[in-house]
């Protein structure tokens, strides 16, 4: 058996200990941060994610049956299906996922085996970080590599037969950012993605800095209603911005300039909504642009100005992410921060300098938890590889 590290020894103890038998594989899928590039996505716009040093792992082994046996470890629960009978289960949401990738893997003609494996992942669920993408990256790796078909998709179509499933069986409406760097994240790169045609490019990450996650702790339960609602606000502004440009398909296609020009034609709620998308696109492209000349500062502000957007004009944060950020930049060494997912709660992200980690941390436990009474969770990344399989019989 290879080198592997101590959580996924103890899940392949785990595996050991199940099934009496020894796993064949391990599937890793990383969870992810949006350095920035909120709310673009489904604008047809910019988005920059980085995968993290988080990842959901199962450890499998292929059946000669169409047979899935799966234990998660994190829920101690034990599900069971065939892959010719797959229906969604009300009370046991996680392995809806789980059998989501094996209906749209079939639905794309792949003839899948059955596994048994063991399921863990570090991922904090509900904060923002993708746990469900990589769960869903995690499960098509397995399922192909146990078919013999690991090579047969590419990460940009696995990424989108992931999302599929996602939105088709699980039933959740989300954009193609997160299946895309679980699948496509490579180590010390952010990864600039085009969400209209889907084209990529993976920008190096400077050696001088770090990532440093806030986890809030507070709910999120306005997030879901506020997406529909931010959604369609944008659809109303672009309906009405194509009576005066009517070759744009999205915001995406809308400049700053163009904007203002026609500001007195939109409501002002759809004005601040479509103005946020403007910008942030524009502040996308520029943060790319500042990574490759290594101006941390530069990167800095631009996510700053990105919370204030996301605050001010999109009015997606909350008193617990704003104080957040506001912790995170009393520590020394932090360049910008910014609410990253959907808002409302979960993460916020901080640059900051390599070296003043533990220092954010710091300010962050001490400076979040008097403004709040909220303990939160605080988490130290560089930009981190995505999705692999790893052989376990070597």
């Amino acid at each position: 058996m290879p080198k592997v590290s101590s959580r996924t020894y103890r899940i392949i103890q785990s595996f050991l200990q199940d099934f009496r038998a020894n796993p064949r594989a391990v599937a890793i899928a990383p969870g992810r941060v949006n350095l920035i590039g909120e709310h673009t996505d489904y604008n047809d716009g910019f988005v920059l994610p980085v995968a993290l040093n988080r990842d959901i792992q199962l450890v499998f082994r292929p059946r000669q049956d169409r047979r899935v046996r799966i234990h998660a470890l994190d829920f101690d629960s034990w599900r069971e299906f065939d892959l010719g009978q797959l229906t969604r289960e009300p009370k046991s949401l996680w392995i809806n996922y789980v059998k989501g990738v094996a209906w749209t893997l079939q639905e794309k003609g792949f003839t899948l085996r059955g596994l048994d494996g063991v399921l863990s992942g570090n991922v904090p669920r509900g904060s923002g970080l993708s746990s469900s993408a990589a769960l869903e990256v995690a499960c098509a790796k397995a399922f192909l590599a146990a078919a013999g078909l690991q090579d047969a998709l590419t990460g940009p179509e696995l990424a989108p037969a992931c999302q599929r499933a996602e939105n088709d069986f699980v039933g959740v409406n989300c954009g193609i950012m997160d299946q895309f760097i679980s699948v496509l994240g490579a180590a010390d790169h952010a990864l600039f993605i085009d969400c209209r045609s889907l084209e990529y490019r993976r920008v190096p990450f400077p050696p001088g800095a770090s990532l440093v996650i806030g986890n809030t702790k507070a709910s999120r339960s306005l997030a879901s209603s506020a997406y529909n609602q931010r959604r369609q606000e944008c659809e109303t502004g672009v309906a009405i911005l194509r009576r005066f440009l009517p070759g744009i398909r999205a915001l995406r296609d809308v400049s700053s300039q163009e904007l203002e020009a026609l500001k007195d034609h939109l409501p002002p709620t759809i004005y601040r909504r479509c103005r946020h998308v403007v910008t942030e696109n524009e502040r996308v492209l520029a943060t790319v642009q500042a990574l490759g000349q290594g101006d941390l500062e530069r990167v800095g502000q631009l996510m700053d100005a990105s919370h204030a957007s996301l605050r001010d004009d999109y009015e997606v944060s909350s008193p617990a992410l704003d104080a957040m950020v506001a912790a995170m930049h009393q520590g020394p060494g932090c360049y910008g921060a910014r609410l990253t997912g959907a808002g409302f709660g979960g993460c916020a992200v901080a640059l900051v300098a390599r070296g003043q980690e533990e220092a954010v941390r710091q300010a962050i436990y001490q400076g979040y938890s008097q403004a709040t009474n909220i303990w939160p969770e605080v988490y130290v990344s560089r930009p981190s590889p995505g999705a692999r399989i790893l052989d376990l019989t070597g």
